[in-house]
């Protein structure tokens, strides 16, 4: 039995090299890490080392031409898609340990952690079926519900999403599966060009999919408001028996990719909001201000602890 917080990592992840100056660098890990170090939140976590995936792990969810071309991808080096998604021979054992973390973190709530955060590189969700794209190789989270389905025989898993660009790649996968719930708050328009609010789901799929799409500029007022109106209520209606989060942190104020007005504090507040819902399962998405990403990060785990108070974590 797992008794704290689940924080699952793997020094693979600092394999993953990207150019000199491409924001997904392996500091993002690394700061969280060292500021959680000097915490009272960061002495109370169960630190675990990612698995690997395995091949089957991945095949629940991407096709096997993808999981093929990542792996030579990874061997060649340099760019993985017509963007800004680049690989070294190392990043193959990353992207296993990355979606791996979530095997790691669906055990650890099934044996009773009071929540999991796969503190991991490369992010996941804008990674198709069948294409890596905008930095990441397998869609992480994705892996982690045909796990908890195929492992534990959960009916109904959700998935939230509230990193500033949308998870593309994490609708499609499930947009015609009424067992999996898809909700996105992020900046629209903006990358990657989906997630509109009419974007519902498809066939069996539809409404099982919710976007929440918000202007630049918006703020915490903003975002729990949508959250109170938009987010919740389908969340408590659907029932989940797992929240797997897609915890992106670049719609903080201070980022350099997004253009929202977040502080440290409103990733708690959301947390905090949805941590009765289920069992949270989160995983590291966008975050490029390491300052900023690693307070975030924190205030993010302290939210879902049941006795936050000892942690300072009361607002």
């Amino acid at each position: 039995m797992v008794r704290g917080i689940a924080f699952i990592t793997s020094p693979l992840c600092a394999g993953h090299r990207t150019p000199p100056g491409h924001p997904e660098q392996p500091a993002r890990v690394t700061r969280v890490e060292d500021h959680l170090a000097s915490t009272p939140v960061g002495a109370s976590l169960v630190r675990i080392d990612a698995r690997k995936a395995a091949e089957e792990d991945l095949l629940r969810v991407h096709d096997s031409r993808h999981v093929e071309e990542v792996r030579d991808g990874c061997a060649r080096g340099g760019m993985l898609d017509e963007g800004d998604t680049f690989a070294v021979p190392a990043s193959w054992e990353a992207g296993l340990a990355a979606a791996g973390a979530l095997l790691d973190g669906v055990d650890a709530v099934r044996s009773g952690a009071p929540g999991a955060f796969c503190c991991t590189r490369p992010p996941g969700h804008h990674a198709e079926r069948d294409r890596p794209m905008g930095f990441c190789l397998f869609n992480n989270a994705a892996v982690g519900v045909r796990y908890a389905q195929e492992r534990y025989g959960l009916e109904r898993v959700a998935v939230l999403d509230w990193d500033v660009h949308h998870g593309n790649g994490t609708q499609h996968i499930f947009e015609e599966d009424p067992s999996v719930l898809y909700c996105s708050l992020h900046q629209f328009p903006f990358y990657p060009g989906t997630g509109a609010r009419q974007e519902r789901g498809v066939g069996k799929g539809m409404g099982a999919t919710v976007n929440v799409p918000l202007p630049a500029g918006s703020g915490e007022g903003e975002y729990l408001a949508a959250f109170r109106e938009q987010i919740l209520p389908p969340l408590r209606r659907f029932r989940p028996e797992l929240l797997v989060v897609s915890a992106g942190f670049d719609a903080h104020r201070d980022d350099p990719l997004g253009g929202m007005r977040l502080t440290d504090r409103s990733f708690g507040l959301f947390t905090r909001m949805v941590r009765d819902i289920a069992p949270v399962v989160s995983v590291l998405e966008g975050g490029y201000n390491l300052d900023a990403l690693a307070r975030s990060v924190e205030a993010h785990l302290i939210a879902l602890l049941p006795d936050e108070n000892a942690y300072g974590g009361a607002s």
